[in-house]
């Protein structure tokens, strides 16, 4: 039986070269490309981009474990939740020391929720889509950097982001690899995106914003408070 961090990729050798390389670049170029659109235009072909990687993932008929969806490894990954959770705790704690700590732009329940499952997709599209492609390209060490760099690069020009993304990126995948659970690191990925948000400034990370959207927003004046 092979061990959870046994994950390996058929040679390119086997395969398509040229096609994994198209599936790698246009599936990042659609991303990127949507990401830098106006709202009107992101909302027309956002869906297009984002879901048809998971029409070509699950084209190829993957079992529930290869997705990352089956119950491998779960139960001795959840220390990940344990540790997002236990930073969180911390970081919160220090930004209200340094004076960065600051509410939720949207707190509603609805926010939250959705924030969470596009956190778990972003992680689909990264291991499930990215990495399986790049580790037929090249060595799985190699894989797992550009991968960070990808993960990184689509959240720019939001540079505390892209600082955040590329080492989340990284350790992400090492994660996946060796315990190969979608449902801890997703939801470990929205805990630490929410902590990110409530601790940094929104004048440096924008709401959370990435591509034209970051460049558009615009910081709310707060009112002054009068004097009693």
């Amino acid at each position: 039986m092979n061990s959870p961090d046994s994950t390996t990729y058929p040679s390119t050798a086997q395969g398509n070269f040229s096609r994994e390389l198209a599936e790698l670049l246009i599936g990042f170029s659609a991303i990127l490309a949507v990401l830098w659109l106006p709202m009107h235009e992101q909302l027309i072909f956002g869906p297009i981009a984002l879901l048809a990687p998971l029409a070509m993932v699950l084209a190829k008929r993957p079992s529930l474990t290869e997705l990352g969806l089956g119950m491998r490894g779960l139960m001795a990954s959840l220390w990940i939740l344990a540790a997002a959770i236990g930073l969180t705790f911390v970081s919160v704690i220090v930004a209200q020391k340094i004076g960065t700590y600051h509410p939720l732009y949207n707190p509603d329940f609805g926010h939250v929720y959705g924030y969470i499952l596009w956190t778990f997709y972003q992680q689909f599209l990264l291991q499930d889509y990215f990495m399986p492609r790049l580790g037929r390209l090249l060595s799985s060490d190699a894989a797992i950097g550009l991968a960070a760099v990808l993960f990184a690069v689509a959240h720019l020009p939001n540079f505390p982001l892209v600082i955040a993304t590329v080492t989340w990126g990284a350790v992400s995948c090492l994660l996946f690899r060796r315990y190969r659970s979608l449902y801890v690191l997703g939801l470990a990925q929205g805990i630490l995106g929410l902590c990110f948000a409530v601790c940094v400034p929104d004048s440096m990370h924008h709401h959370m914003r990435v591509g034209l959207g970051y460049i558009h927003y615009h910081v709310r004046a707060v009112p002054a408070l009068r004097h009693q």
